[in-house]
């Protein structure tokens, strides 16, 4: 794998950015514990969220959310909105282990239960769904999440849970005895994706538009859903002419060969936090306890997936789909490489936010200020602390 590019929108790895910032028991001393303290701040849109104004309709239906999603959100009437609770539900995805699952299993919910309502193949519908409170956190592309606030779904993001770096990202293939092989190339071409809005057409979208497409000519780049299982055949099959695929999916093609990367989004981004858990904002008002104890948790997850080594980290997944009974496969686990989250403990960056707003901008697919970044997002409930104990050497909460 090559370097990504020097004009990388994010910075080459350095100093911790988040060393400097003192954990949540650091910050009790100057100010109350969500645990302690329900009311200390409102997560009302209105109150610190952002701008909200209608926005123009999108040259094309790239990530188009259902407006139900933020109405029925945004008139406090989602399902289980009111309820005070220690359990967490949420959708699971096949034959992978989120890193909601991986703290459950490790102990490191602090009390807090997760309830498994099925599984989600978009993490855009998830989103959605927690919007709604049908779910009590989602998880997304942050583009999708950016549109998703735009639109006045009161939802704030709390935590990163997957990325990109040198050994997760998402690969992009065509035929290698066909034609396609520059950005202009796939002009007329359907693109193979998991879901409309997502990850995967953000990125083809930039790799277009990197490569000097016109606004134009990408639209005539057809981003087409496929079942992710699918991709590789309908590829090969010649139904779609690039295919984009990850972990497990990506790593069987390539060991069947025949198949050329056009490229990836870790070349084309370099590394960085891509995706997170979002929760409806009355969650979070009713629930700061639980939400402390959830997001925490999965900060620990996601660090002990970075320190442990790979073989003990796809036994433990393994072991997990085994012990759950979902009619899934646990054969691709032990291609896992990596949760791809950049910043320790999933703390979430306001650029990493910040980048997909003005890009959804640019696109006309919001209003430059239809979204405050800064309002609709918060690392107030992630008590994983970078620092080390000096006896341990262990990263402490």
């Amino acid at each position: 794998m090559t370097a990504p590019p020097a004009l990388s929108p994010y910075p080459r790895p350095g100093p911790d950015p988040y060393s400097h910032q003192p954990s949540l028991r650091q910050q009790s001393s100057q100010q109350p514990h969500p645990r302690q303290s329900p009311p200390h701040q409102s997560y009302s849109r209105r109150a610190a969220g952002p701008v909200r104004r209608p926005f123009r309709p999108a040259r094309r239906s790239f990530l188009a959310l259902t407006g139900a999603a933020a109405l029925a959100a945004g008139c406090g009437r989602a399902v289980g909105g009111d309820r005070r609770t220690d359990t967490v539900r949420y959708q699971g995805w096949g034959g992978q282990v989120t890193p909601p699952e991986l703290a459950a299993d490790l102990g490191y919910l602090d009390g807090v239960k997760l309830e498994w309502v099925g599984n989600t193949i978009s993490g855009p519908q998830d989103i959605q769904t927690a919007a709604t409170g049908e779910i009590d956190v989602g998880g997304a592309f942050n583009g999708a999440v950016v549109k998703l606030a735009a639109s006045g779904a009161p939802v704030t993001a709390v935590v990163s849970y997957y990325g990109t770096d040198a050994l997760s990202y998402n690969s992009f293939f065509a035929a290698a005895d066909g034609d396609l092989r520059t950005a202009r190339d796939l002009r007329g071409e359907k693109v193979g994706v998991n879901t409309l809005g997502g990850h995967a057409e953000a990125v083809l979208d930039l790799y277009l538009r990197k490569h000097g497409l016109s606004s134009d000519e990408a639209d005539d780049v057809q981003a087409l859903v496929v079942p992710p299982v699918s991709t590789e055949q309908a590829l090969r099959q010649g139904r779609i002419g690039v295919a984009s695929l990850s972990g497990v999916l990506r790593d069987k093609a390539r060991e069947r060969g025949g198949l050329r990367e056009l490229f990836n989004d870790y070349r084309l981004l370099g590394a960085f936090s891509a995706g997170t858990y979002v929760i409806a904002d009355r969650f979070l008002e009713r629930n700061p306890d639980t939400a402390a104890s959830f997001v925490t948790g999965v900060a620990r997850a996601v660090e002990w997936s970075r320190a442990t080594p790979r073989a003990e980290v796809v036994d433990r997944m393994t072991a997990i789909v085994a012990r759950r009974k979902r009619n899934e496969q646990a054969e691709p686990l032990r291609y896992w490489r990596s949760y791809g989250v950049a910043g320790p403990g999933g703390r979430i960056a306001e650029k990493e936010l910040a980048f997909w707003a003005d890009w959804l901008a640019d696109r006309g697919e919001i209003e430059r200020d239809a979204v405050r970044v800064a309002g609709i997002y918060t690392n107030e409930f992630n008590g994983y602390r970078r620092a080390r104990s000096s006896r341990t050497g262990r990263a402490e909460r």
